[in-house]
């Protein structure tokens, strides 16, 4: 008997041996502090239509700014990148279950500081005004009375419904009507085919969007708001946070930060960096 119960122990450690060997787990252990260097993933929630930061390039691939950055820092880490996208307005619901590691597309610090853990910040933005390049609309007073369009859950949506900013919500309330859709892409779809007037949206995604449809939209020369850019992390996660964000500053001490900023020197980003200064 006792040599039967020693055969049949060795051989529940044997089992559960080879069944522990299967799991990967991911970077942000799901106490939201403690990270596990030995992880192999690496999972970044992004907006796939939300170019040039992150978007579904014609060969099938996500390509974009920010994961071009999050693609490096898994290299040097030894991680491995999970590209994941997801509906921009339940980023909270993906990031607080643990079924991404962190939210990194273009995401706004402006308004949401006590929400999440963040990275410095790395890229100012503006918020702008893009129209059809027919439009007779030439200023944001211009706007009284039309259709315009943003995306749910943007910081351009947050910026016209900032309480604070009486200036703002006046200019909000002049619109004809305020429709929010699920990506900006959706948006330009819209404002090319005359069913809205403009479209409120971050400098780079204007500028993408003018770029790649010439002689189509333009930029109005006035702003809505200015912001920032940063890697959010869940409330807490700081070891995650520390990793990623001491990376990033050796990418741009090292120069790669910036090799990989001038890859989108058409969307202005390059002259957007903020870290350095």
């Amino acid at each position: 008997m006792k040599i039967n119960n020693f055969l049949r122990g060795m051989f529940i450690v044997l089992i559960i041996s080879l069944f522990g060997c299967g799991k990967t787990e991911n970077v942000n252990v799901q106490n939201g502090n403690d990270v596990d260097n030995t992880s192999k993933t690496f999972t970044v929630g992004f907006d796939a239509e939300y170019p040039p930061y992150g978007y579904l390039d014609a060969d099938g691939s996500y390509k974009g700014f920010d994961l071009d950055l999050a693609d490096e820092v898994a290299k040097r880490q030894g991680w491995e990148l999970i590209k994941k996208p997801i509906d921009w307005d339940s980023k909270d619901m993906e990031l607080n279950s643990g079924s991404i590691d962190c939210i990194w597309n273009g995401f706004t610090i402006t308004g949401r500081e006590d929400k999440y853990t963040w990275s410095v910040p790395y890229v100012d933005n503006s918020v702008v005004f893009v129209v059809r390049d027919d439009s007779k609309i030439y200023d944001k007073a211009d706007l009284a009375g039309k259709e315009v369009i943003t995306q749910a859950g943007s910081s351009a949506y947050a910026a016209l419904n900032d309480e604070d900013n009486y200036e703002n919500i006046q200019l909000r309330d002049s619109f004809s009507n305020l429709t929010l859709c699920q990506d900006f892409n959706t948006a330009f779809m819209y404002l090319e085919s005359g069913m809205v007037d403009c479209v409120v949206v971050d400098i780079g995604v204007a500028k993408y969007q003018i770029n790649n449809r010439k002689n189509l939209f333009r930029q109005l020369q006035t702003e809505l708001s200015k912001e920032q850019y940063a890697i959010g992390f869940k409330k807490g996660n700081t070891e995650l946070k520390d990793i990623v964000e001491k990376t990033v500053l050796q990418m741009y001490n090292d120069g790669t930060f910036m090799k990989i900023a001038n890859k989108y020197a058409d969307y202005s980003i390059p002259q957007m960096i903020c870290l350095g200064e």
